[in-house]
C-alpha cells in the first residue's frame, strides 16, 4: 500500500525532460483542455530496457485516453515538436512503439548529476511535497524476555524506513513500544521468587533473565494437569494485580528485573544504531486504557457479553473485540485504542505507522475499527504495516520454548568469525591495528544483519543463515561495503580532489553511460521506497549500482586509461558511485567501511 504522499520533481534531468513535453504536448494537441502537470510527466519517466533503445522511456500510454489517439502515433507526435528538439539535456530523441526514449547529453548528465553528487548537493534534495509529521512504531520487544535474532527484522525495516523518510523530508518522530507488563513477565517473576535457586550474574543480566522465563515456560507446562495447576494460575493472576496496583514484593522485583532488561536492549539498539525520540511502555497506558474503555462503555458505545466489555465487529466481519476482561483486566487490543490517542494528543502526528508482524493483522483490523466507531477521527490515518517471520533453517523461533539465537551471542559469533576469515590478516602483517580490526568487524557484522532482513519483500519469510549472509561475492550487506571500500581505496590511491579537469563525452563506453544513468536514479528509488514503505527497491537499487561499478573497473582502466583527462573523468565517476553507496547503505543503517 502507497502512503500518501506527493513526490517532489527534485531531478533537475528529469524536470527538464518534463518542460519539453509538457511545451511538446501544448503543441501536438493544442485543443487539450486537460493536461498532465510537471509532475505527473517527470513519473512517468524510466529507466529505457537497454541502451541501445536510449536512456529514458517516456510511455504515452497515460495519454491516450485525452489525446484520443494510439500511443504509437503520440509518440510519433511528439517527437516532430520544437521543445523536445531543443531541451538542453536531450542528445536525441526516437520513438519506439508506444514509447518516446530519450539519450541524454553526457555533459549535461555529467554537470548536472555526477557533479552535484560529488559536491554533496544531490543529497540535499527535498524528495516528498508537504508531508506532514509521521511517527513510525517499531521495535516492541517484551521485557523478561531474550533479544534474539528474530527481533532484527523489524527493527532493521523501522530503522531503515525512519532514515530514508528523514532523508526525504518527512518530519518523523520513531518510537518503540516494549511489553514490560503481561503473562510473560508474571511467569518470570514467578519463577525467580519462587523456583529460581540461581544468583544473577554480575554481568549480562537481562539475557540470564530470558533465560528464567524459558525455564519458567517449560515448568508450567510440566505442571499442566498435576494438582500444581490451578495455584500456579491463581499465583500469576495475584502477580499481575500486584503489577496493576503497582504495589508489593512481585512488583519491587518488576522494577529491579525490567532495568535488566532494558540495558540489554539499550546495548542492542547501541550496536545497530538506533535511537527512539520516544519510549512507549505497555504499563503507562495499562491503567489508563482500562479507564478509556470504560468511558466508551458508560457512553453506550461499547457492549458488555457475559461479563466481559467490547464491540461487535460482526457487520465488519471482524467478529468480537474483546476490551475488557471478566476479572476486569484489559488486553492488548485495550491499550493499543489508548495508545493510538496518546500518539496524536503528544505528538499532533498526521499519520501513525504501526510495524508489527503479520500474525497481527486480524488486531489491528479490530483496533482501528474501534476507533473509527468510537469517533476517532484519525483512526483512517493509522496504518500496519506488516512483515512476515524470520526462522532458523530448521524452523520458528520462540522464546517460550528457547530454540533462538540471542542476538547479542550471534553478534560476537558473526565477528569472531568475519575476524577469522577476512580480517587478521591484516593484524598479522601489521598493516592495521587491532582497533581498526574490531571496529571494521562490527560494521560487517552489522551490515550484513541489516541488508538480510531488509533485502527483500515485507511479506516473504526470512531465513537466517549466517554463512549466506557473510558472503563478498552475492547479494550481501558486506558485498556492498566492499564494493564501497574498493572505491574508496581507488580515490585515496590516485589522489582524487574536487578539482580534477574532467570532460564527460568522453565517456563513450556502455559501461560508463550505464553507471551514470544508474546514478541519476539514486533519489527517485529513494523517493519511491518511502512512498511505498519499502526497503527493498533501494536494496536492490545498491546491489546493482555495485555489479555496475564492478563492471565499469573490470572493462574501463583507470589508472591507466588513454589519457589525464579520461583518467580524471572515471575516476571522479568512480568517486561518485562511492558516494552513492555510502549515502544508500547509511540511509539503511549500514556503515560504509573506507577498507576492508
Amino acid at each position: 500500500m502507497e502512503t500518501e504522499v506527493k513526490l517532489t520533481l527534485f531531478n533537475d534531468v528529469h524536470r527538464q525532460i518534463a518542460e519539453a513535453l509538457h511545451h511538446a504536448i501544448n503543441g501536438a494537441f493544442p485543443e487539450l483542455q486537460e493536461k498532465p502537470n510537471l509532475e505527473a510527466l517527470g513519473s512517468s519517466l524510466s529507466s529505457a530496457p537497454n541502451f541501445k533503445m536510449g536512456h529514458i522511456a517516456f510511455a504515452c500510454f497515460p495519454l491516450a485516453k485525452i489525446c484520443r489517439k494510439g500511443p504509437p502515433q503520440i509518440a510519433q507526435m511528439l517527437l516532430e515538436q520544437k521543445p523536445l528538439k531543443e531541451c538542453p539535456v536531450i542528445e536525441k530523441a526516437q520513438a519506439q512503439g508506444p514509447y518516446l526514449n530519450f539519450f541524454l547529453s553526457l555533459e549535461t548528465l555529467g554537470n548536472i548529476v555526477i557533479g552535484d553528487i560529488n559536491n554533496g548537493e544531490y543529497f540535499q534534495h527535498k524528495l516528498i511535497a508537504g508531508a506532514e509529521k509521521w511517527m513510525i512504531e517499531y521495535s516492541q520487544p517484551n521485557t523478561h524476555k531474550i533479544l534474539h535474532v528474530g527481533h532484527m527484522r523489524n527493527l532493521c525495516l523501522g530503522n531503515a524506513l525512519v532514515r530514508m523518510c528523514r532523508y526525504a523530508g518527512v518530519d518523523m518522530s520513531a518510537v518503540t513500544y516494549p511489553g514490560d507488563v503481561g503473562t510473560h513477565v508474571a511467569k518470570c517473576l514467578w519463577y525467580l521468587k519462587k523456583h529460581n535457586k540461581e544468583e544473577p550474574p554480575k554481568q549480562n543480566k537481562g539475557a540470564w533473565l530470558g533465560d528464567m522465563y524459558t525455564k519458567a515456560n517449560s515448568l508450567l507446562e510440566d505442571q499442566r494437569g498435576t494438582e500444581n495447576e490451578d495455584q500456579n494460575r491463581a499465583e500469576l493472576t495475584a502477580i499481575l494485580k500486584e503489577l496493576h496496583d503497582q504495589k508489593g514484593e512481585y512488583y519491587d522485583l518488576w522494577l529491579e528485573t525490567k532495568k535488566w532488561s532494558v540495558e540489554l536492549m539499550k546495548e542492542a539498539y547501541s550496536w545497530a544504531d538506533v535511537e527512539f525520540d520516544r519510549w512507549f511502555w505497555e504499563s503507562e497506558v495499562d491503567a489508563p486504557s482500562l479507564n478509556y474503555v470504560n468511558e466508551l462503555f458508560k457512553e453506550g458505545k461499547l457492549v458488555k457479553d457475559d461479563g466481559a466489555v467490547g464491540m461487535d465487529l460482526s457487520e465488519d466481519k471482524l467478529g468480537f473485540c474483546l476490551l475488557i476482561k471478566t476479572d476486569g483486566t484489559g488486553l492488548y487490543a485495550t491499550k493499543d485504542v489508548e495508545l493510538a490517542r496518546k500518539k496524536f494528543e503528544e505528538y499532533g502526528i498526521k499519520r501513525n505507522i504501526y510495524i508489527v508482524d503479520d500474525r497481527q493483522a486480524y488486531h489491528f483490523k479490530q483496533v482501528f475499527k474501534v476507533l473509527e466507531k468510537v469517533g476517532f477521527e484519525q483512526a483512517k490515518d493509522c496504518y500496519h504495516l506488516q512483515y512476515a517471520m524470520v526462522e532458523l533453517p530448521d524452523g520458528a523461533m520462540s522464546s517460550r520454548k528457547g530454540n533462538i539465537v540471542p542476538l547479542m551471542d550471534l553478534v560476537s559469533e558473526m565477528e569472531k568469525r568475519i575476524k577469522e576469515q577476512f580480517l587478521n590478516r591484516y593484524l598479522e602483517d601489521q598493516s592495521w591495528s587491532e582497533d581498526e580490526v574490531n571496529k571494521t568487524a562490527t560494521m560487517i557484522a552489522n551490515g550484513a544483519i541489516k541488508y538480510g532482513m531488509i533485502r527483500v519483500d515485507n511479506n516473504r519469510k526470512i531465513t537466517f543463515n549466517m554463512d549466506d549472509w557473510l558472503k563478498l561475492d552475492g547479494e550481501t550487506g558486506p558485498y556492498l561495503q566492499y564494493v564501497h571500500a574498493r572505491i574508496a581505496s581507488l580515490c585515496e590511491k590516485l589522489h582524487y580532489n574536487d578539482d580534477l579537469i574532467v570532460n564527460w563525452e568522453s565517456l563513450t563506453k556502455d559501461q560508463e553511460i550505464a553507471l551514470m544513468v544508474k546514478l541519476l536514479s539514486f533519489n527517485d528509488v529513494v523517493a519511491s521506497g518511502v512512498q511505498k514503505l519499502q526497503t527493498m527497491h533501494l536494496c536492490g537499487y545498491l546491489y546493482d549500482l555495485g555489479k555496475l561499478f564492478n563492471s565499469f573497473y573490470a572493462e574501463c582502466p583507470i589508472a591507466k586509461a588513454e589519457t589525464e583527462e579520461l583518467k580524471n573523468t572515471r575516476l571522479a565517476l568512480a568517486h561518485a558511485t562511492g558516494m552513492v553507496m555510502k549515502e544508500g547503505l547509511a540511509l539503511l543503517g549500514i556503515q560504509a567501511p573506507e577498507k576492508m
